[in-house]
């Protein structure tokens, strides 16, 4: 298990966006962390009111959004569009090429969510779009599947052998997660304090993982976690 400390990741700060970066991103480069595995980027941003990316092209990789405060409006080239919030969560299969937008409508708040690329196992497929509304109650104290190559559980559809999980852990809570041998897991915490198999983790800290048959959280305080079961 190895730990990769929130405070050590790349920072990007641009006045009306604030970004954190877990792996090699824009400027931010360094080979010890250029991806785990299928898992190429999270991006923690917070967009101020009124401010966004522009039209942007994006292609052969799998986006996902993860609200976790305010709103966040999508614009793309298919034709989708939609202001997704805290539950919701947005995949777009950029495929053989795409060109879209995220914007904060709010003219008041600011929009705080994680940007995630997944490297697809497909290259060139026609683009698509998803989204998906999952409640507190199906992560509080459980692993709510919510993106895996098959859209298994209702989750949304993504172009890998990769499974993600999201779960909320108040004080209390234990849960497992049971870590097949060829497979590697990646933990962001998002919000909150826990510890993984004894080792002590704190929002926008994450855990690489791989030969470690289970893993445990316990000792929560208002944690929010998203777990990336991943192909070695």
């Amino acid at each position: 298990m190895e730990i990769r400390k929130g405070n050590e990741r790349g920072v990007g700060e641009h006045g009306w966006l604030s970004s954190r970066h877990s792996f090699s991103f824009a400027n931010y480069y360094d080979p010890a962390h250029m991806g785990f595995g299928a898992l190429r980027v999270i991006n923690e941003d917070i967009v101020q009111p009124g401010h966004g990316f522009g039209t942007h092209g994006h292609r052969d990789m799998e986006i996902i959004s993860y609200v976790l405060d305010g709103a966040l409006e999508h614009k793309d080239s298919m034709g989708s569009g939609s202001v997704i919030r805290y539950g919701d969560v947005q995949r777009m299969s950029a495929g053989r090429g795409v060109q879209h937008s995220e914007f904060n409508p709010s003219n008041t708040d600011p929009v705080h969510f994680l940007q995630i690329w997944i490297m697809p196992n497909v290259q060139g497929i026609e683009p698509s779009y998803e989204e998906k509304r999952f409640s507190k109650e199906s992560k509080r104290g459980q692993w709510r599947l919510i993106a895996s190559e098959g859209g298994e559980d209702g989750s949304v559809h993504i172009h890998q052998d990769a499974r993600v999980y999201a779960s909320i852990l108040e004080t209390g809570d234990t849960l497992d997660y049971a870590l097949a041998g060829h497979r590697a897991a990646y933990i962001h915490v998002a919000r909150g304090t826990l510890t993984i198999n004894g080792v002590e983790l704190t929002a926008g800290d994450a855990l690489k993982v791989i030969n470690e048959p289970q893993l445990t959280l316990a000792d929560a305080d208002a944690a929010e976690v998203l777990l990336f079961d991943l192909p070695r």
